[in-house]
Parts: C-alpha cells; structure tokens; sequence
C-alpha cells in the first residue's frame, strides 16, 4: 500500500533505495553487538566487578528504551530521512567515545550514546524498510527486519571477537571500522527518497508513551510473549554468553564470545529466510517450540559442561530465536497505516528491550551470589517458561490460530 502522505519524487530508485536501508540496518546492529565480546577483555583491563558490567548492560538499555519511548515514532511525523541521518551520526559518535575509552566512566558514556541512537533508528528503519520494499516483493521488508537485525547482531559480535583476539589495537580497532562505516552512510541516507511528508504531532509524540494502532492491538498481544521469549534468550547471550564460555566451559578464546552470539543469531537469520514465504502465526509458534528444545539442550550442556552440546542446543536455540520474531512481526505488519508504522515498531522493540534488558540485568545482579551455572539455569528456564506460553495457544485463540494457518 502506498503511503497517502509520501514526500515527492526521490533521487534513488525505491529498490536501490531498499537494500541501502538495509545495510544501515547491518551496520547498527553490528555496532550494537560489537562491546559484547570486549566486556571481559574491559574487567581484566580496569578491575571492575561483575556488578559494575550489569550497570554498563543497564544503562544501554535505559537508554534505549528512553529514545524508543520519546523520539520511537518521530519519523511519522518528520520523516524516515532525517532521523535515520541523526541515528547514523549518534551511533558513529558512540564509537568514538569507545575508542577514547579508558575507564568505566567512558564505557558507560558510551554505551549511552549508543542506545539513544539505536533507540531513534529501530523503529524509523522498520518503518522505511516496508515504505520501500519492492512491490513485487510484499513480504521482504518484514523478512530483512528480522533477518537482518540477526545478521548484523552476529557479524558485529564475531567481527570484535575476530579483532581482539588477532588484531592490533584489539580494544580500538572494530570501533574505528564501524565508526568508519556508519559515516559512509551518512551520505546514503540523505539520497534515499523520502516515504512520508511532515504532518503536524511531532511535539505531542514525543510524550513517552507505548503507542499501537487499534487494528494491531489484538495481534500485538498475540505476539507479545513470543517477542519476550526470544530477545530474552537474546538478552542471555549478549550480556552472558562470553562469561559462560570462559567461565562454565573453559574457552578462553576471546574470538569464543563471538562466535557464542554468532551461533545463536545466525541461524536466526537462516530460519527466518527459510521461513518466509510460510503463514506468521505458524511460524511463530513452531519457533517458539523450536526455542524451548534449543533453550532446554543448552541448560543440560551447562549442567554437564560440554561445549559441543552447548553450541548445538544454542544453534537450535538460534532458529527457534529467528522463525518465532519474523512471524511475529509479519503477524504486524499489515495492521498499521503508513503514518503509523514508525510507532507500532517502536512499540514492538520497546517489549522487544525490555525483555532484553530486564532479565540479563537481574542475571548479572544474581550472578555474584548464586554464580554463573545457577544464573544461566534459572535465565533460561525463564525462557522456556515463556517460549511454552507462545507455542502453546490459549484455547479462546484456537479457532483464529488455526485459520490464520
């Protein structure tokens, strides 16, 4: 569907234009994961307790939820070009605040700056992403949003662990390749073609609020535990998932912590080609079932501390993760005007972080007590326990569910 308030006539034709949204869409993303791996390489370098990265952790996403909560649905109003412009430009800034880092204090500016960039581009990037899929391609936006948000998650975290471990200037160098990359795009994105023209509200929007458009809320319940199952487990292995390889399995590989969130998202990504073409609700609810036997083979790796199981049951975890959230957000994607795209994605990513967010905090809170085993065992049963909600419908939801298939 075309949008009624779409800006004039662009300078890029709309399927060019679609695949440089999309490569700003890896780029952020792979920024987004790159501290991941560093984290340890951080505590060993500055001395600081597990607490104080549960506090770098947290203030990423508060952050982020902030922007998402504020400037989330901006794009509606002002259009996609100009905040994608000022994602781009914040999140190049987060790098260099990285590379000047010496110290927590930076690390935490940093990790700042970035979720307030991330926060303002998420929800603009879905949105610009469905404006400009191709027409004879109705369903690729929703399959690059949760594609490549997975492919960009596991290229930036396996190109740090890559860098620190062989390359120079380890802690510096993937900053300076993204930072380098993000400005590059900077220039791209003032040629794209503008989707939707400016319409009076901008002020009123930035009032935080979680806002969906009424023909989405039923479906946006709908999906709202299979959104909180998998960037949960996601949540896991960004803020735990290096800690457990050196810590329950003994792989003290700095290239290890990468290639842990790589195998959880790049078979998401393959999942969520695979899975493209097949009904949303369907491929929601087996990924959600594919998550639970994923999730329950790596609790029983970390019980017995085998690495091979570990990255198995993570890789099955990993398709589960990326077949779950692609149908949850196809279930989405037809339900909302042009003009209110930016702000139902931003809703979905606001679940989509806090469920991010909110468990891997109190998992680094509980770590120094309970330790990392019983941490990571209770995390993921947690997940389990939401993963079953999704697959397993209730029984009011039955006849619709089964249609939709």
């Amino acid at each position: 569907m075309d949008n009624p308030r779409s800006g004039a006539g662009s300078r890029l034709a709309r399927t060019p234009a679609f695949w440089l949204v999309s490569a700003s869409l890896l780029v952020l993303t792979a920024a987004a994961s790159a501290p991941s791996p560093l984290y340890v390489v951080y505590q060993e370098r500055w001395g600081f307790s597990s607490l104080t990265l549960t506090a770098v952790f947290a203030v990423y996403a508060v952050a982020l939820l902030a922007a998402l909560l504020t400037v989330g649905g901006l794009s509606d109003f002002l259009g996609r070009k100009p905040m994608l412009v000022v994602g781009l430009v914040l999140d190049a800034a987060a790098m260099a605040v990285f590379l000047a880092a010496d110290g927590v204090a930076w690390l935490v500016a940093a990790r700042v700056v970035q979720g307030v960039a991330i926060g303002a581009s998420l929800g603009v990037l879905s949105a610009y992403l469905i404006d400009l899929q191709p027409r004879t391609s109705p369903k690729l936006g929703a399959l690059v949003n949760s594609a490549g948000s997975t492919v960009g998650l596991a290229a930036g975290a396996l190109l740090a662990g890559v860098l620190v471990e062989y390359a120079p200037a380890p802690s510096q160098l993937v900053y300076a390749v993204l930072g380098v990359a993000l400005l590059l795009l900077v220039p791209v994105a003032l040629v794209l073609p503008e989707t939707v023209s400016r319409a009076p509200g901008a002020l009123a929007s930035l009032r935080p609020r979680v806002a969906v458009p009424a023909a989405a809320r039923r479906a946006f319940l709908v999906a709202a535990p299979v959104v909180v199952a998998t960037w949960a487990m996601g949540g896991l292995y960004l803020s735990l998932g290096p800690s457990l390889a050196v810590g329950v399995f003994g792989l003290d590989s700095h290239l290890v912590g990468g290639v842990v969130v790589a195998t959880l998202m790049a078979p998401g990504a393959l999942a969520s080609v695979a899975m493209r073409d097949a009904a949303p609700r369907s491929v929601m609810r087996g990924g959600a079932g594919v998550l639970v036997l994923g999730t329950a083979a790596t609790l029983l790796a970390i019980d017995l501390s085998w690495a091979p199981l570990f990255f198995v049951g993570t890789a099955i975890a990993g398709l589960g993760f990326g077949s779950a959230f692609l149908g949850a957000f196809k279930s989405l994607v037809a339900l909302a005007a042009p003009h209110e795209r930016a702000e139902l994605f931003s809703a979905v990513f606001v679940v989509s972080y806090l469920a991010f967010s909110i468990p891997a905090v109190v998992a680094g809170l509980a770590v120094p007590s309970a330790g990392l085993r019983a941490t990571a065992t209770a995390y993921g049963l947690v997940v389990i326990v939401l993963a079953l909600v999704a697959a397993l419908p209730r029984p009011a939801q039955a006849r619709e569910l089964a249609l939709s298939s």
